[in-house]
């Protein structure tokens, strides 16, 4: 039979597991949020796939995510994290995810948790598109341009409009599953911030 999965998550068991119980689903959860944003500009250049297969050793390096912990990292856990063979070792996403934790943190303080300020982007509400396709799926849009650019002024690294637009997909601010997915109805249900 047909897989009415969206494309992209029909290739492997782990995207599949993925794409069915998180893509799209909106995420108010500030460690959950720093952990997309962690492996959405880890994946820079590279495959989602990839980094999915390496999620655990990214866990278990950055302190399960918790970016009070990153955010106090210096320059031995990095050393560290570039030695670590579970995780993509690049110096410059990994003191990227460094900077990124800290300016993280001073959002979070700032609006009482980082969720309050980026799902203020879309007034506390997912944007619902309706695909018919895959291929019609932008890559990023004005808004995700908008917020990298925001992002970016307040020193945000590794995390331009794609990666944005990735981790917006990710986290249910956009649901782009496309019409045909069951997943499309499932991740339209009312967020509970």
């Amino acid at each position: 039979m047909w897989d009415l999965r969206c494309p992209w998550a029909t290739k492997t068991e782990i995207e599949q597991e993925y794409h069915d119980t998180e893509w799209g689903r909106p995420q108010f959860d500030d460690r959950k949020l720093f952990e997309f944003i962690v492996l959405e500009s880890a994946q820079a250049g590279l495959s989602w796939l990839t980094i999915l297969k390496r999620r655990d050793g990214y866990r278990a390096r950055f302190d399960g995510f918790d970016a009070e912990s990153v955010a106090d990292w210096g320059e031995p856990e990095i050393e560290a994290a570039l030695g670590d063979t579970g995780i993509i070792r690049n110096r410059a996403k990994i003191v990227a995810a460094v900077g990124n934790a800290r300016v993280f943190c001073e959002l979070a303080a700032k609006h009482s948790r980082f969720a309050d300020f980026i799902w203020g982007y879309v007034d506390g509400q997912p944007i619902v598109n309706h695909w018919r396709a895959q291929e019609y799926v932008p890559a990023h849009t004005p808004l995700s341009d908008r917020i990298a650019k925001d992002l970016k002024g307040l020193g945000f690294r590794f995390f331009g409009s794609t990666i944005c637009y990735s981790h917006m997909q990710a986290t249910g601010m956009i649901n782009d599953h496309v019409v045909h997915c069951p997943q499309h109805k499932e991740c339209q249900a009312a967020p509970t911030p």
